[in-house]
């Protein structure tokens, strides 16, 4: 396809040329009330623009989409239509009325009164060079815009499109099934989290179980950091590295440890222990699940050193 509108952009460029530059349609009525030649000539130069153009960006879009990163070739896509956009637009009016000059004036007439009729589309423009360059989140982030939150499936010129998690229909982190759009512009002024951004895809989670205060606390810490480190061995090693690196890159120096660690926090009639632990947003849910399982039935296993508060109240 991308080859076939090359030659086809080609070819209807030397008819076009051959068109205007010769006396070949002299002899064919007017069309339109213009000269033939006026008229085929320039629309074959027009079909010229616009075969070269898109073939030339079908080529480009094949190549970019070989690419593994998937973010990197979403954004340059969509710079690359962009700019294609522009240039046809341009080549195209500079083709029919041959005068760059008055094309040039019209179109910075034209993009004034754009301004101001179209204020917050050219602002969700802007926002969208802005996340471009600046990439505070990309297509497969998981992320939260003002009040929507979810996984970004798209980062198009005037909206960001996400997969929804949480909403109205569900909790705990888990999809919905709805699609939601989000203007750009409210990236430029709202607040923006980006789980698992940073430069590192990992982030901190929590498991928390309320125990009694004739628990063995040492015993109830030990168990909760061992049930941790078993299901997030080898995952956990290789967040921390990731982690720490990208920590590395900024002047923020913070204390990471290698292992799960639980902290201990006192409540009015219980102990809370909460489990730390590194992993991927994606599975937070998941892993927060499977510990709480494993940690409630080794915590059984042992009534004698682990007691669960009771609540006497009516």
């Amino acid at each position: 396809m991308g080859f076939g509108s090359v030659i086809l952009g080609v070819i209807t460029a030397v008819a076009g040329i051959l068109v205007t530059t010769t006396e070949a349609l002299t002899d064919w009525p007017e069309l339109f009330d213009y000269p033939a030649t006026l008229v085929v000539g320039r629309s074959l130069l027009v079909v010229a623009v616009f075969g070269l153009l898109y073939g030339t960006y079908l080529l480009a879009i094949g190549v970019l989409m070989r690419s593994t990163n998937k973010r990197r070739a979403h954004n340059t896509r969509n710079v690359l239509r962009l700019a294609f956009g522009f240039v046809g637009t341009v080549a195209t009016l500079a083709v029919l009325t041959e005068n760059w000059l008055g094309l040039l004036f019209s179109l910075g007439v034209i993009g004034f009164a754009v301004t101001f009729a179209l204020q917050q589309p050219l602002l969700s423009l802007i926002a969208w060079v802005y996340i471009t360059v600046k990439q505070p989140y990309g297509v497969g982030d998981r992320v939260k815009i003002d009040d929507a939150k979810g996984d970004v499936i798209g980062v198009d010129f005037l909206v960001t499109t996400l997969w929804e998690i949480n909403g109205e229909l569900v909790t705990t982190n888990q999809p919905s099934g709805r699609v939601v759009t989000v203007p750009n512009s409210v990236v430029l002024s709202s607040n923006v989290v980006n789980f698992g951004g940073g430069g590192s895809p990992y982030v901190w989670n929590e498991v928390a179980v309320q125990v009694a205060y004739e628990t063995d606390l040492d015993f109830a810490r030990e168990v909760m950091a061992d049930v941790a480190t078993d299901l997030l061995g080898e995952e956990m090693a290789a967040g921390i590295e990731a982690y720490r690196e990208a920590l590395a890159e900024t002047p923020v120096e913070l204390e990471v440890y290698d292992r799960p660690t639980v902290n201990v926090a006192q409540g009015e009639s219980w102990i809370e222990l909460r489990v730390r632990y590194l992993t991927h947003p994606r599975r937070g849910q998941r892993v927060r699940n499977q510990l709480y399982e494993q940690i409630l039935a080794r915590f059984n296993e042992h009534p004698d050193r682990v007691a669960f508060p009771v609540s006497r109240s009516r």
